[in-house]
């Protein structure tokens, strides 16, 4: 499938398209820190990205026995083997209708280690199922994960992964728990540092540990140009299936 960037149509603050995470969690979302409102609450009618710049503090993996699995993981921009600290940070989110025309976010991760690591994902709304996303992994879309949304009492934002499914193949089976990994990310606002914080923790339940980080990211919210959203942070391959 060749994929087209199209250039979002920029409006006013109000748009009539929600957010995929203000769709998900509902009345929810206002209990959300205004930061994460903020930083969650766009949609391809705005014409906005956001972009945050920071580092995370440690950055760390399970087992060695693991190191072929993330090694291969690194081809498509899902896993990867190094591990460090204060290693600097990206995080790109654009929203887009993508060749399905569902409204989708990009979460594309860059590690700034000796060499740069990617973990892309493709986020798009989950219909019929309140309070979750579904996730698609890596640069072509393989893997699809539900992902369920939910506030702290503090206004954070956690989540926690489901099923993995093969995106790729006709009818979506179903991977057993023992073959992936279960993800757990919580990202709040740390008022007193003006910046956002985030802590996510990939587990498996025979190995434990599989890949975890932890830090922090400032955020910028640049306009989405005529140019529209960039050839590099869109996947490859899209599939509906998940």
């Amino acid at each position: 499938m060749t994929i087209t960037a199209v250039a979002p149509s920029v409006c006013p603050a109000a748009t009539r398209t929600r957010s995929i995470f203000h769709a998900a969690l509902g009345k929810d979302f206002d209990r959300l820190h205004p930061e994460l409102q903020r930083r969650f609450g766009f949609s391809s009618a705005d014409g906005i990205a956001c972009i945050g710049t920071g580092r995370m503090e440690r950055i760390e993996r399970g087992s060695r026995l693991l190191v072929p699995l993330l090694w291969a993981g690194t081809r498509r921009n899902i896993l990867f083997p190094e591990q460090g600290r204060e290693v600097p940070f990206t995080i790109a989110n654009y929203a887009y209708r993508d060749g399905y025309g569902r409204e989708t976010v990009t979460f594309v991760r860059t590690f700034q280690f000796t060499r740069p690591r990617r973990f892309d994902a493709t986020m798009v709304a989950a219909p019929g199922r309140p309070g979750t996303v579904l996730d698609y992994l890596g640069t072509h879309q393989h893997l699809a994960v539900g992902l369920r949304l939910g506030v702290t009492p503090r206004g954070g934002l956690v989540i926690s992964s489901e099923a993995h499914r093969v995106a790729s193949l006709v009818g979506a089976p179903v991977l057993p728990e023992l073959l992936t990994g279960r993800a757990d990310l919580h990202e709040w606002f740390d008022e007193e540092a003006g910046r956002f914080r985030i802590r996510v923790r990939v587990t498996n339940p025979v190995v434990g540990l599989v890949l975890g980080y932890q830090g922090w990211f400032t955020a910028e919210y640049p306009r989405v140009g005529a140019e529209g959203v960039p050839r590099h942070v869109r996947p490859v391959r899209e599939y509906v299936r998940g």
